[in-house]
């Protein structure tokens, strides 16, 4: 299944918090993974600030960057085109969406995602309604996690 993860979703990979199962799950069934040129930098500062509020040593935060380095290099990154920025519009007129989570509602629907993976339920909302297969991850963020035993299948 071609999937694109928001990375309210994605990060669930990198930090344990309720819902990191789901990701997991979602992973294996995975075929081919995309990925919005927005999400390693949000993952990257959602633990950088984990790292500043004491909720995650130095040493876990390079692990979760370098496994994030490696998710990101198997993956198709969505980048800014003129189509993504105006399907972004699109769904900022129609939806109750902020910025960046149009962009990546956009990017899954440029794509042609087969399914839409977030923990953000306006934007999971907002991608069904797009025409899209969505999958909504539950939870809270809470710490590191170790890496998956494993990843996507590839083709």
């Amino acid at each position: 299944m071609k999937t694109l993860f928001d990375s309210s979703a994605f990060a669930k990979r990198y930090i344990e918090e309720a819902g990191s199962q789901a990701v997991d799950d979602v992973c294996q069934r995975t075929t081919a993974l995309a990925l919005s040129v927005l999400c390693a930098p949000e993952i990257i500062s959602a633990l950088n600030r984990r790292v500043r509020e004491k909720r995650l040593s130095r040493q876990d935060y390079f692990s979760a960057k370098s496994r994030l380095s490696a998710d990101v290099a198997d993956a198709v990154v969505i980048e800014l085109t003129p189509d993504v920025v105006s399907r972004s519009i699109f769904l900022l007129e129609t939806h109750d969406l902020r910025t960046l989570d149009a962009i990546h509602v956009a990017c899954a629907l440029e794509w042609g995602a087969e399914e839409f993976v977030s923990a953000d339920e306006r934007q999971v909302k907002a991608a069904h309604k797009s025409g899209l297969k969505t999958t909504f991850i539950e939870g809270f963020r809470a710490g590191p996690i170790p890496s998956p035993a494993r990843r996507w299948r590839t083709p």
